[in-house]
């Protein structure tokens, strides 16, 4: 049974107040508190941008920022030449039906796309929530829209499939009066916070008992407005979810990239370079919207090689990989965003032994025209090369060869014949055959034993 919105914020208090061992209500102990083992395992995950701003389906999910915070002519005239006159965002919520919504095809979807979990926003900027929130009257999907509750099926429906769950919560709401007179009082006031934001946090958790937390929505004031210490000490000390529960580093406007769990730094972020902290990197599979755009064009989309690309390469880097899809209004997801789902999980099926639970190995890539990424997993190290030799010969510079060293082609049951580099490294006559036979064309996989 969901708590009050007052023994909600009495609950943030104290947990603030506490603290409670072993964690307390600083950055110093929160951010030694060691990442769960399951999310570094998982490597893929799918992201969900759902809300009201799949209605307008044009821009952005920042449509309503930008007609009414900005007022963008190109926003005024889109809404004056399709809706009524004085048409406002709430008018859109009756219309966010999600009356295709079918829970248990998009938790299948994602299994067969290779996520090991799955983010979905519970509530965007815009403040509209996709459960029942107690201090969400009226904006939430249980009072108007679907009339239902779709944190708590799409849960279901991926538990039942294994998949683990996180749950994407903004901090801010745009245009939120409270968070307003907060923000005019120069954040030294916490209205928002201890009225609207730390209870929707507590009734997630203690509702639904997520896997993950994807804080966003946390720019604009510091952790300290947001009580964020605070919250992640109860979090991780009293919560149903102490033991298992990761978060992100998106807590307050001087956090990202430097305090919580892993961290996202910014979206569609590439360090370049071996990291020294657990990261993610999302990306969108429409490069101009994380959520539903009804006017997108297929030159805007990530095509299979591109989002293979980037996941071996954020893999290879330490990182996770977390893939976004906007669905319709009606909660479909459409078919060219299954399509890259699926050719996404046809690569893992074959390849998914040098992604999933793997650790970067000593060198992450080598610098040549066959763009080679490595892996590794105990004594094995995978070579996962993107681009196929035009001789067929490749080279690889990194691994030092001994006399066990052994070369096996993923998805490829012949053998496969290499030597040892006039140099250094292995040089290796990658099979011959019909492109037909080899494992898709989008990037292939050695494995290699007894190489250092």
């Amino acid at each position: 049974m969901a708590l009050s919105c007052g023994a909600l914020a009495l609950l943030a208090l104290a947990a603030g107040a506490a603290g409670g061992p072993p964690y307390s209500a600083d950055w110093a102990s929160l951010d030694a508190r060691p990442l769960p083992a399951w999310f570094d395992e998982a490597k893929v995950g799918v992201f969900v941008h759902w809300g009201v701003f799949a209605v307008p389906a044009w821009g952005s999910e920042w449509f309503w920022w930008h007609w009414r915070g900005e007022g963008r002519a190109d926003y005024e005239r889109f809404v004056a030449q399709r809706y009524l006159p004085g048409t406002t965002y709430a008018d859109f919520a009756p219309l966010f039906t999600a009356r295709d919504f079918q829970p248990r095809d998009w938790a299948r979807l994602f299994q067969l796309a290779g996520a090991r979990y799955v983010v979905l926003t519970t509530k965007h900027h815009e403040g509209f929530t996709n459960w029942g929130s107690p201090v969400s009257w009226n904006w939430n999907s249980v009072d108007t829209g679907p009339h239902r509750d779709l944190v708590e099926e799409l849960g279901q429906a991926l538990r039942d499939r294994k998949i683990y769950y996180g749950l994407y919560h903004s901090l801010l709401e745009w245009f939120h009066p409270l968070y307003l007179d907060d923000k005019k009082n120069g954040f030294k006031t916490q209205n928002f916070v201890f009225q609207k934001t730390m209870p929707e946090l507590y009734d997630l958790v203690l509702r639904y008992k997520p896997d993950l937390i994807w804080s966003d929505g946390d720019w604009e004031a510091p952790d300290t407005y947001w009580n964020s210490t605070s919250f992640l000490a109860w979090l991780y000390n009293d919560s149903p979810v102490k033991d298992t529960v990761v978060v992100n580093d998106r807590w307050g406007k001087n956090c990202s990239c430097h305090h919580g769990g892993f961290y996202n730094c910014a979206d569609k972020y590439k360090p370049g370079t071996l990291p020294d902290h657990k990261w993610e990197m999302c990306s969108s599979v429409d490069k101009r919207s994380w959520g539903y755009r009804s006017n997108m064009q297929l030159a805007e989309l990530m095509d299979a090689s591109s989002i293979i690309r980037e996941l071996v390469q954020t893999v290879s880097f330490g990182g996770n990989y977390l893939l976004n899809v906007g669905p319709t209004k009606e909660g479909v997801i459409v078919p060219v965003f299954q399509e890259r789902l699926l050719s996404l999980g046809e690569w893992l099926g074959i390849n998914g032994e040098a992604i999933y639970a793997s650790k970067p190995w000593r060198v992450q890539v080598e610098n040549s025209m066959n763009n080679v990424w490595y892996t590794s997993k105990g004594p094995v190290v995978y070579a996962i090369f993107l681009n196929w030799p035009w001789d067929g010969m490749l080279k690889l510079s990194s691994p030092i060869p001994s006399s066990d060293t052994k070369v096996t082609f993923l998805g490829f049951s012949g053998t496969v014949k290499w030597e040892k580099s006039p140099d250094k490294g292995l040089l290796i006559t990658l099979p011959y055959v019909s492109p037909s036979v080899l494992p898709m064309q989008l990037g292939w996989t050695l494995r290699l034993k007894g190489v250092k």
